[in-house]
Formats: structure tokens, C-alpha cells, sequence
């Protein structure tokens, strides 16, 4: 006995940014199962073949969903008790003096259990839904033990289980040195090295590896001693890297074929070419900027005129980037960066699949963060007028149908919800 097969799933006269560029007439797009089957315009559209579909909506902008290519959601803990002592003039030295800082969030999340952790991570996760997340990478970090940031990766493998959203998982362990190896940063790295990327290789659960390249953190050769052992076991890598000052991060990940060099403010001419001969993507973390109060802007015109694709991201973290809301990330990128709304939200789906590796013949014929035909249907239908709106105004609630693998997942402002 076979069941009535599943209608298409039907939007239309709906104005569509394809990942890239912002299409010139109202658009129809159908979806079969988990796929985008045609997208084609209003013009051309057959009116007869309207009773074969679910129609699920008509207007509005129709934009791939987000992808948020950088945060830390999972960790215990606030620090909401620091961002009241800077202001009222405590150092950041100080702070960490006391046991706060990045201490601080590594003491709670090591005294949480999985459960708890996933329970204080599952809000953050559904806010970035809510703001229309389809797409998210979690970075482990504040464990720093191999069994610690074990946990923190089961951790957001869970999160990508329970919720409709696809998670994409990344070991720091080179996030910054633990208490327990305060004068041998080369010890440390010999654990990264030695015994947390094999456990996180042979329990699968880590999509790419990460570092801090930074005086504060790793110095380069330490980190190409990570980016090494990473490809050992079949990982790409990403960095953090030129976020204080230029110690050559981002060109030291280009030269392992990078997937990302993030945050990049101090990045130089000769870390731009690095990335373009790489194909790296250039991650840009706005809210870090916001938030640190940063002066020195990342090296946009020279990444425009080298062609590097540019990603947007949260940075979603306790500390530098307590921000949950990816639209606001468009809007800094151009208000702070000056990107065009056109980059800033190419940025936030095609780049950002580009970072995570999901951009070509990952998942299905078509990449991620694309609105084309054999592409994941991953889509975001919003109230607004053009696709600029959403880098325009910071404003909730103009999300009207998240759609994932095809079935619309949140509807609001009275859209019927259909599973």
C-alpha cells in the first residue's frame, strides 16, 4: 500500500536574492521533498500547474536561509557581571585577576553537565531561528580539556538533533591556554595535537579545526602544529587570526587551504593574497567589533579588489559578542564596515556556506546558500519590500516563513504553519 503522493510546495511573486545578486522580476520557486525543483519567472509561470502545488505563500522577499559561519553558543556561565564592572571602570586585567575573563566562562562550562550545557545553549540557538539561522557552526573552546571539549561537540551535535537546524561543529581547542599548563603553552599544543584531535576525529564529532593566532593565545608555528595534525586526520581547518595585531595567522591557515581566516582587522596585503590564491573566505565578526569598541577596521577595499568572498557572522559568545541576532550582523557590516546590504547579506548565505565548505556538491546537486534550482531547500521568506531592508533596519519580527530541508518550520504574523 503506497500513500498520496506529496504535493510541490509553492511560493510566489516573491522578490528572491539568490545568494548573490537580487533577481530582476517576481519569482515563483517550487520545492519537492528537501530540494528546490524550479525557480522561474512569474512571467513564465503556467497557471495550470498551480493545482499540482501547495501554495504555502505569494509576496514578500525570498532569501536562502542564514547561515552563521561563526559562534560559541555552547558554554556555562554569564559574564554579564564583567560588562557592568568595565563600565564602571574596572580593566579588563583586573577582571581576570579576580578569576574573570575567558577563566571564568572555562571554570562553568567544565562544572556543567551535558545537559545542562545543551539546556542553556538551546535558547541561544532558537533566537538565532527565530532571526531566520538555517545554517549554524558551533565552536568548541571553553573546555580545554580533551574530555571537556569532547563534551561541548556532543553537546552541539545534540542541538542540531532535537532542532530543525544544521549544525556544523568545530574543535578550538586552540582557543587559549588552560590554568593547568600556564607556563608551557607547548605542552598544551602537544594535547591538542596528540590527544584532542584524534578523540574528536574518531568520535566524528568535528567538522573542521580551529585556532586563536594571537599573542594572547598561539603563536603561528604553534598554530601550523594544529593545522598539521587537523589534516592527519582529515580536517579542515579554520583561524581566528590578525583580530590584535598581524602575526601572519591568516597566511599560515591559507597555505593549509583554509576554509576561513576570521575576524582579519590587522590583516595585510600579503595576507589578502594568501586567501585569494587559497580560495579562503574572509570572515567578518562585526559584533566583536561593536562590542570591543575596535578602531582598526578589516582591509575591505583590498578584499573587494582581490575578489575574496566576504562572510558574516555573529560571533555569538559570553564574552566579546553576547549577540543572538544575525540580522543585526547585516546591518553593522554596513554600518561599521561599510559593505553594501548586497554583501552584507551575500555574507550571511552564500559566503557563509563558503566557509563552512557547504557551497559546492556537499549536500545535494546544489550548494548551500543559494536560491537554485537542485539547491537545499533552506529559504527565508521575510516582510519586507527589498532585500536591502534587511541590512537597513534593525527591526524583529519581519521573518514571515522559515523554511528547512523543505518544510516550513516557523511561521508568523498569522501565516498558516505546515509541516
Amino acid at each position: 500500500m503506497t500513500g498520496t503522493p506529496q504535493k510541490q510546495k509553492l511560493w510566489r511573486d516573491v522578490i528572491i536574492f539568490d545568494g548573490l545578486d537580487t533577481l530582476p522580476e517576481p519569482m515563483a520557486v517550487v520545492v519537492e521533498g528537501d530540494r528546490i525543483d524550479r525557480v522561474l519567472p512569474m512571467s513564465e509561470w503556467d497557471e495550470a500547474t498551480a493545482a499540482d502545488c501547495e501554495e504555502m505563500a505569494r509576496g514578500g522577499v525570498m532569501t536562502p536561509g542564514l547561515v552563521d559561519c561563526h559562534t560559541h553558543l555552547v558554554f556555562g556561565g554569564s559574564r554579564a557581571d564583567e560588562f557592568e564592572q568595565r563600565l564602571e571602570g574596572a580593566s579588563y586585567e583586573e577582571i581576570a585577576r579576580a578569576g574573570g575573563g575567558i577563566l571564568s566562562t572555562v571554570n562553568a562550562t567544565r562544572a556543567a553537565s551535558e545537559a545542562e550545557l545543551f539546556d542553556a545553549a538551546r535558547p541561544r540557538l532558537e533566537a538565532l531561528m527565530r532571526d531566520g539561522v538555517t545554517t549554524v557552526e558551533i565552536k568548541s573552546g571553553y573546555g580545554l580539556t580533551v574530555a571537556d571539549e569532547l563534551k561541548m561537540l556532543r553537546v552541539a551535535r545534540r542541538l542540531g538533533e532535537a532542532l530543525p537546524v544544521r549544525v556544523v561543529t568545530t574543535l578550538l581547542g586552540a582557543h587559549a591556554l588552560p590554568p593547568e599548563f600556564k607556563d608551557d603553552s607547548d605542552g598544551y599544543i602537544d594535547l591538542v595535537c596528540e590527544e584532542m584531535i584524534p578523540a574528536a576525529a574518531s568520535e566524528a564529532l568535528a567538522d573542521a579545526v580551529d585556532v586563536f593566532c594571537e599573542k594572547i593565545a598561539f603563536s603561528v608555528a604553534q598554530c601550523e602544529r594544529v593545522f598539521a595534525a587537523a589534516k592527519a586526520h582529515g580536517l579542515p581547518i579554520k583561524a581566528h587570526a590578525e583580530q590584535l595585531s598581524n602575526l601572519g595567522g591568516s597566511a599560515a591557515a591559507a597555505r593549509f587551504g583554509a576554509l576561513s581566516a576570521d575576524h582579519i582587522e590587522f590583516l595585510d596585503e600579503a595576507g589578502v593574497a594568501a586567501l585569494r590564491e587559497a580560495g579562503s573566505v574572509a570572515v567578518l565578526l562585526p559584533g566583536a567589533f561593536h562590542t570591543l569598541r575596535e578602531t582598526q577596521l578589516p582591509p575591505i577595499e583590498a578584499l573587494r579588489a582581490a575578489g575574496v568572498p566576504m562572510a558574516i557572522a555573529t560571533d555569538a559568545n559570553p564574552g566579546s559578542s553576547p549577540i543572538f541576532n544575525p540580522t543585526l550582523m547585516l546591518n553593522f557590516a554596513c554600518t561599521l564596515f561599510r559593505l553594501t546590504p548586497r554583501e552584507a547579506l551575500a555574507g550571511m548565505t552564500s559566503h557563509g556556506a563558503r566557509a563552512l565548505g557547504l557551497h559546492e556538491q556537499v549536500l545535494h546537486e546544489q550548494g548551500l546558500g543559494r536560491v537554485k534550482e537542485g539547491a537545499p531547500a533552506d529559504l527565508c521568506l521575510w516582510d519586507v519590500d527589498t532585500p536591502a531592508a534587511l541590512a537597513y533596519a534593525i527591526q524583529s519580527g519581519r521573518l514571515r516563513q522559515r523554511v528547512f530541508a523543505g518544510s516550513v518550520t516557523q511561521a508568523f504574523q498569522g501565516e498558516q504553519r505546515h509541516d
